[in-house]
């Protein structure tokens, strides 16, 4: 309840509070303050009217804006007028403009197919609206082959301003293998004379551009040369170079220095997305502890025999080797030349081959060069390949995913023949490889370390002279590649210091795990009965 004001207790009175100043001085102190104002009258009076002057002025500068624009009138509502005036042109430039304003409004799109895309898809995606085109592209049988589900191919297309496909171009790898390393092919479908759609399939040869890179080693190869952002397909050529003068298996060390001079490739000027855009090693150069290999490849210009470039020494003695260290660039060994217990039916036999551990569809590659002797399903080992090459020695390939070579063909060392898979009697994707010499299975592995393989040949003296300017050339690049690279102890993290003169930024690449050891086994003859697994 509050209560009334009647009812509210007055204040207690506040105490007395005395000045402390006596009165006599403040009427003294008033006094003299009135003489002063007196003596300075005119002063104080000029004084005031100056401030209400200043007080005007300030009152008149912070005005509200809106009260000044609300006296301009309205941009919206100020009358329009369209002014046209002819401009007088040049007797040259009209003619100009009229077959400007004849021409149609072409658009050039590109894209590279995805994975599993459809025709349709791909057509959407470049901006093509035309049925008629996309029905003859589904029909064309090379046209539904490149682009459909063909991953990594370019494509190109030029329509009009309605999306009407005026031609389209797709860029993709040679179908020729022995071909694939120098061309790719190119798909063009445009109209005819007549008005009809056409495809035609042609190849055209590469466009090159140089790369320098260079790395130290800090766990295994590939760790290093990702590091350096080099492409796997270069790592592949920089082991299977120097496979003949160490095994990077065994004999890589911490702090091994590499330096590699390759090419890039590309298709009428655009990089190409398969293989990683790498072309062929040219110079390499590989430090291993105090040991400095070195390898330039060399193919004679003036050579009208037909045969292949090959790698040479800087004083001209041939590099080549007889047979690959591996049919695969990537692989695991997981079973090697002895006797094991058969993972089918569980019992002990000899092992007449190796196992590597791969992914299904990874290519598989002709150790040498040769001659098809079979190609086709061969009961346990599954879709298997056999290659003869020469003083009765053969290879096998077994338990293939695809073949594409067929028997009689020659094959080129390096070439594509099929893909690994796990057909026959397997228990997972895999190739199992075999060397036979006069029909005794020998190991692989130790044929492919033997270092009499290689073939020891100089070039001869006119092929000598014409080899000496590309190598002076080929030097000069990896002693400039080097010298981007200096002998910088960099993290065990990025695993390697890297160095290239193309602009690309290197990436940091965790360390690859340790591969994969492989028993030694000395080379020898086997004839116990054989398992295909």
């Amino acid at each position: 309840m509050t209560p009334s004001p009647s009812s509210t207790p007055n204040p207690l009175p506040l105490p007395a509070r005395r000045c402390p100043v006596p009165v006599a001085a403040c009427s003294a102190c008033s006094s003299r303050l009135s003489g002063w104002a007196g003596r300075h009258d005119r002063a104080l009076k000029t004084a005031a009217i100056a401030a209400l002057a200043l007080s005007g002025l300030s009152a008149l500068a912070v005005a509200p804006l809106a009260v000044i624009s609300s006296l301009a009138p309205d941009a919206a509502l100020l009358p329009q007028r369209l002014l046209v005036q002819p401009v007088p042109l040049r007797s040259a430039v009209a003619p100009q403009l009229r077959l400007l304003a004849a021409q149609e409004l072409q658009l050039t799109r590109g894209a590279v197919v995805r994975e599993g895309e459809r025709i349709e898809a791909l057509l959407a995606r470049l901006g093509v609206t035309d049925r008629e085109a996309a029905a003859f592209l589904q029909r064309n049988a090379a046209a539904a082959r490149v682009l459909q589900g063909s991953a990594g191919s370019l494509v190109r297309v030029r329509t009009d301003a309605a999306g009407r496909l005026i031609e389209l171009t797709a860029r993709f790898p040679s179908e020729s293998p022995a071909h694939r390393a120098t061309q790719f092919a190119r798909l063009v479908v445009n109209r005819a004379t007549g008005g009809q759609w056409q495809s035609l399939v042609e190849e055209a040869a590469f466009g090159t551009q140089l790369r320098l890179a260079a790395g130290t080693i800090r766990s295994t190869l590939f760790a290093a040369t990702e590091a350096a952002d080099v492409p796997d397909a270069v790592a592949v050529q920089l082991a299977e170079i120097f496979a003949v003068d160490l095994d990077f298996h065994r004999q890589l060390k911490r702090g091994d220095r590499f330096v590699v001079v390759y090419e890039m490739l590309s298709a009428d000027g655009e990089p190409v997305p398969w293989n990683d855009g790498a072309g062929r090693v040219l110079a390499a150069e590989f430090v291993n502890g105090a040991r400095v290999h070195r390898a330039l490849w060399f193919a004679d210009p003036a050579d009208a025999t037909g045969t292949r470039g090959s790698y040479v020494g800087p004083d001209g003695t041939s590099r080549r080797r007889a047979f690959l260290a591996s049919p695969l660039a990537f692989s695991r060994v997981s079973s090697g030349f002895a006797m094991r217990r058969d993972p089918i039916n569980r019992l002990w036999r000899a092992h007449l081959g190796v196992d590597h551990v791969a992914p299904e569809g990874t290519p598989v590659r002709a150790v040498g060069d040769g001659v098809v002797e079979t190609a086709g399903d061969s009961g346990g080992y599954g879709q298997t390949v056999t290659l003869a090459h020469g003083k009765d020695r053969v290879t096998l390939y077994a338990h293939l995913a695809r073949i594409d070579v067929k028997p009689g063909e020659r094959v080129a060392q390096g070439q594509t023949i099929g893909a690994v898979g796990a057909t026959g009697w397997a228990t997972g994707p895999h190739l199992h490889f075999e060397f036979r010499v006069h029909g005794s299975h020998q190991d692989p592995l130790a044929i492919a370390a033997d270092a009499r393989n290689a073939e020891v040949r100089p070039l001869s003296s006119p092929a000598l002279a014409r080899f000496a300017e590309q190598r002076r050339r080929a030097l000069a690049q990896l002693a400039l590649a080097s010298s981007l690279a200096p002998d910088i102890a960099g993290s065990p993290a990025t695993g390697a210091t890297v160095a290239r003169v193309d602009g690309g930024v290197p990436k940091r690449a965790a360390p690859a795990p340790a591969p994969a050891k492989v028993a030694e086994k000395p080379a020898g003859t086997m004839r116990w009965r054989s398992s295909p697994a």
